[in-house]
């Protein structure tokens, strides 16, 4: 058996990449770590979290199926709120949701992929 320390990275397709890249590094801090011009892409994140953005062309058309929502521990959890206010990012489901030993806030980033931003790693369990 393999044993799985956590989440290395996802590979997210983007409708556009330089909002996608502004985006989380406004919202997260995220730097550009490796930017692949000859395949429209960028890899970006910080020392735990490593997102791998593809440009599509004909994004608002291509199937996403089976994809619901991937999640970030956020250490300051309480500063979500006012950081999504002030970028004006929608917070969905009425505000944080309480899971487990854990609460939750959901927004979506530029292309629609829901992320969901949790007080506790893996609700406690």
């Amino acid at each position: 058996m393999l044993k799985v320390k956590g989440i290395d990275h996802l590979n997210l397709d983007v409708r556009d990449l330089d909002e996608t890249v502004k985006f989380y590094g406004e919202l997260f801090g995220f730097r550009v770590v490796k930017d692949q011009p000859e395949e429209n892409s960028k890899i970006i994140g910080n020392e735990n979290v490593k997102l791998c953005l593809y440009q599509i062309d004909g994004f608002d058309h291509y199937e996403k199926s089976g994809f619901n929502h991937f999640g970030f521990h956020i250490e300051n959890f309480d500063d979500i709120i006012q950081k999504c206010t002030e970028m004006g990012v929608e917070i969905f489901y009425g505000g944080p949701l309480k899971w487990e030993k854990s609460s939750s806030v959901y927004i979506k980033d530029p292309n629609g992929y829901e992320i969901e931003l949790a007080e506790v790693f893996g609700g406690g369990l």
